[in-house]
């Protein structure tokens, strides 16, 4: 398959994030773009009025004419999300379409340019939105593929006049071996979907395969303590290639101070709250400075950061109330948005509504989620979002909740946790997971603010 012959390109699984920004992408192109997803979302609304057809029907009968016979004008892309039994999976198997998966189809795209690549277990969505703000900020621009929709630009995807092109480069299913990139970044390597590894050192190896696989004189950027043998260091903690240090909060923003072998940057502020992020911008401009970025225009850049949907995103902030809302949904990610709103905010109280995603990740690290979530005053946890996967027997939010110290906690239903909010008003809420928690955002922000 060749990039420049592709003409149609249909998706299956459109509504992801990852996959809707492919489909932009090629309808920027030109190509005739169309799709299918089990359900409607904003981000599938929008892919609509952008002018792609898409169906949440699956019924082989809805897939236009022009998509039933292959040929080297038409590229099919699925998720390994869908289940192997959907009609319009095997509508294009059974006809000798050949299938790509989102990560080979950015592989394809990313093949012949100049490609930064940020991997990590937690990290990646926030780092690589940073480091394609910055070259686009700067003026060194690129095009982007994000894991996330980057709040500068109400997007998850972005077209440069260059051939610099960043993606976040995903360890699921080892997707981020497609992947040959000239700078890599690592920001993180701990233990997950093990559904997947089996354990945490098959984790460990992919990560090193994904590490070997940087073009001849490229670089890899990790963070310090990494179980990796080369590659250039960064740390917020200790003396590193790359070190953030003199972190402070000044009128509820972060500032730091970035200093490497070639730069000195003083007195960096950064557009969203968090010593993870923090980190993450250390990684970013250790990357983007390899990119000919000046470190005024770095310094200019950060300042400007507005962030990414659902990382660490405020909902309200006002004198009254502070809302939060976060996409962590492993332990590691969890004490990183506990710790950063529990320092902002050192004198109100913290109620969190967490989600747990997956019955796997559950069963993993529940001892972890119990340890992390007694950070906060009060919880609510809602019962897990299965995603892709069938329930486990003796696995539920009540595992976690049995293992916690925390007296004030409870498991409650969706609208019961609304009705909890609106009665009791907490002045500080941090709303937390990977699954449908963000279809009560809007819903949780109306029981803050109407009353």
């Amino acid at each position: 398959m060749e990039l420049q012959n592709i003409k149609r390109v249909y998706l299956i699984g459109i509504g992801g994030i990852g996959m809707s920004g492919l489909a932009r992408y090629f309808h920027h192109l030109g190509c005739i773009v169309c799709g299918y997803d089990k359900t409607s979302t904003e981000l599938t609304t929008e892919l609509h009025n952008e002018g792609i057809q898409i169906i949440f029907d699956d019924n082989a009968e809805w897939i236009p004419m022009s998509f039933r016979q292959p040929d080297e004008g038409t590229l099919i892309i699925f998720t390994p999300a869908i289940p192997k039994d959907s009609q319009v999976l095997n509508f294009f198997k059974d006809r000798g379409f050949e299938l790509f998966k989102r990560s080979q189809v950015l592989g394809l795209i990313s093949k012949g340019k100049f490609t930064v690549a940020i991997a990590g277990t937690h990290g990646k969505t926030t780092t690589s939105t940073m480091v394609a703000h910055i070259l686009k900020d700067s003026g060194v621009d690129c095009s982007a593929f994000l894991g996330g929709i980057a709040s500068n630009y109400n997007s998850n995807v972005l077209y440069g006049k260059n051939d610099i092109v960043v993606v976040e480069a995903d360890e699921y299913d080892r997707s981020f071996l497609t992947l040959y990139p000239n700078i890599a970044v690592i920001t993180s390597m701990d233990a997950d979907h093990l559904d997947i590894y089996g354990d945490h050192a098959h984790l460990t190896d992919s990560f090193k395969m994904f590490a070997s696989q940087i073009k001849e004189g490229g670089v890899l950027i990790h963070k310090q303590g990494l179980p990796l043998d080369t590659g250039y260091t960064y740390s917020i903690k200790e003396a590193a290639d790359a070190t953030a240090t003199n972190i402070r909060i000044e009128n509820g923003s972060f500032y730091f101070d970035f200093k490497n072998a070639d730069a000195d940057i003083k007195g960096i502020q950064l557009g969203i709250p968090g010593f993870h992020n923090v980190e993450n911008a250390t990684a970013a401009i250790e990357a983007t400075l390899r990119l000919g970025v000046s470190a005024d225009a770095v310094k200019s850049a950060l300042a400007s950061f507005s962030g990414v949907h659902r990382r660490f995103e405020y909902i309200v902030k006002n004198d009254n109330r502070i809302y939060i809302d976060d996409y962590a949904h492993h332990p590691e990610e969890l004490r990183a948005a506990i710790t950063s709103v529990k320092k902002l905010y050192p004198n109100k109280k913290l109620v969190t509504i967490f989600q747990p995603h997956l019955f796997t990740r559950t069963r993993d690290f529940v001892d972890g989620f119990a340890e992390v979530l007694n950070m906060t005053d009060e919880l609510i946890l809602l019962d897990i979002y299965p995603a892709r996967e069938l329930p486990i027997e003796g696995v539920d939010s009540n595992m976690i909740l049995s293992r916690m110290k925390l007296a004030n906690k409870r498991i409650l239903s969706k609208q019961d946790t609304i009705e909890a909010i609106k009665n009791e008003q907490p002045e500080l809420l941090l709303t937390v997971g990977a699954g449908d928690i963000d279809q009560l955002v809007e819903p949780l922000k109306n029981a803050l603010t109407n009353v």
